[in-house]
């Protein structure tokens, strides 16, 4: 199978370990969120707390730990999954033990109208990505997007990279891959955090780029591998008052090698895919970590345990356009002649803060370019530009990408009208 993405083509280097102390005072928040129904784990989920920028996403289990500050009582935690109805939670319900937290699926009936239902949901998702041409913007267009990656040795922070860049998207109906231009870049890199491995993340933004499966479809759904899945309906729901047809994917059971599986959100009138959540179905565990892991020590043996991809579109004019995409991956390390395995994450996310369209299809000379090998935590520059990331000039990882994004609207801004 055609390899998904650039994703994790990781390294694994050893390096003498050492502690690092905790930062200011918190408490965590612990829990699960899960179908009300079913007891199904909800993968993305996002949980922020109300008139805060503090906020996190569910993994790939359901579950969550979010850090508040320790004098923090009363709040109110929001929780929000796509096709759901919203939840609100008080901070007093949280305790010593997680929390689990039950979403109630938000039905939508078909309304009474001439709306013309597809008899076959493989027939469905097959028209959606023949029409990409005429349903999505197809012009090149010159985007600014905001770009973050974490990587964890279970819950400590050891590496942390932020990143303003320009995306040259070219259009839908086209054959040209994006390209991308480094704008700015800061990280907060503690390799000794991780003890004993140093996991580097190499391809960047380009790991959130290619989760754009309307631009990218062969990733997923090539024209070889798409009937290699089973689509069925699941229930209708509706966002921003469209009615949502929610269809679930998953791989044959007579294919053995790891595909994908989740769930696609398309607009039931144009037929359009507005949002798109799937994970690897790790059936074969070594041939998984064949497909991330590029170096590692002779004596551990690596393999992913999930890897779970998320990807929203906007509408401009009644076209749609790639807007935000976030994966999470977790990997089991075990060691030769070690008892204890370890347990490694690493996430990322992205975000078109500002889109405009390139007129004349110009893009950045390829020296330029960042390139799809770029490892963002060794390529940033660190905190040397702290005129253009603001006051505080730190990486806050428990902050929400939106917080992130509003502190530096100004000073892009500021550097647009100075020509920069």
């Amino acid at each position: 199978m055609k390899k998904l993405f650039l994703l994790a083509l990781l390294a694994l280097l050893a390096v003498p370990g050492s502690r690092a102390q905790d930062g200011a005072p918190y408490r965590s928040l612990q829990g699960e969120v899960v179908d009300a129904a079913t007891g199904e784990p909800l993968i993305f989920a996002s949980l922020s707390l109300q008139g805060e920028n503090i906020s996190t996403v569910t993994n790939a289990d359901g579950g969550f730990l979010l850090k508040v500050p320790a004098d923090l009582e009363e709040g109110t935690l929001v929780v929000n999954y796509l096709g759901y109805r919203n939840r609100e939670v008080p901070l007093s319900a949280f305790g010593d033990t997680p929390l689990e937290i039950r979403m109630v699926v938000s039905v939508t009936p078909l309304p009474e109208v001439d709306l013309v239902v597809p008899a076959d949901a493989t027939v469905l998702v097959k028209e959606t990505l023949r029409r990409k041409g005429e349903n999505y913007l197809d012009e090149p267009l010159r985007m600014t997007a905001f770009y973050r990656e974490t990587i964890k040795k279970r819950r400590r922070n050891a590496s942390l990279a932020e990143a303003v860049v320009n995306i040259y998207k070219a259009p839908y109906s086209s054959e040209r891959r994006d390209a991308v231009e480094l704008y700015r870049a800061r990280k907060n890199t503690d390799y000794s955090r991780l003890d004993t491995v140093a996991l580097k993340l190499q391809g960047g933004p380009y790991n959130a780029l290619f989760v754009d499966v309307m631009k990218y479809p062969d990733f997923l759904f090539s024209q070889d591998y798409i009937d290699d899945y089973t689509f069925t309906f699941d229930r209708n729901t509706r966002i921003d008052d469209r009615l949502i047809f929610v269809i679930r994917f998953e791989q044959k059971s007579h294919i053995r090698e790891p595909m994908y599986q989740g769930r696609l959100f398309i607009d039931a009138d144009r037929k359009v895919l507005t949002s798109a959540i799937f994970s690897l179905n790790i059936t074969d565990p070594e041939a998984a970590g064949r497909m991330f892991v590029r170096r590692k020590p002779a004596n551990a043996s690596v393999t992913p345990t999930s890897v779970s991809y998320r990807v929203d579109y906007r509408e401009h004019e009644g076209r749609w356009y790639y807007s935000y995409s976030n994966a999470l991956l977790e990997f089991k390390v075990d060691w030769d002649r070690k008892l204890f395995n370890s347990i490694y994450s690493l996430s990322l996310e992205m975000a078109i803060t500002d889109w405009d369209f390139n007129t004349g299809g110009q893009v950045p000379r390829f020296r330029d370019r960042v390139r799809s090998s770029i490892i963002l935590s060794e390529a940033a520059d660190g905190f040397e530009d702290p005129d253009f990331w603001g006051e505080y000039n730190i990486i806050e990882p428990d902050k929400s990408i939106e917080s992130a994004i509003r502190k530096i609207q100004r000073q892009l801004r500021r550097a647009n009208r100075n020509g920069k």
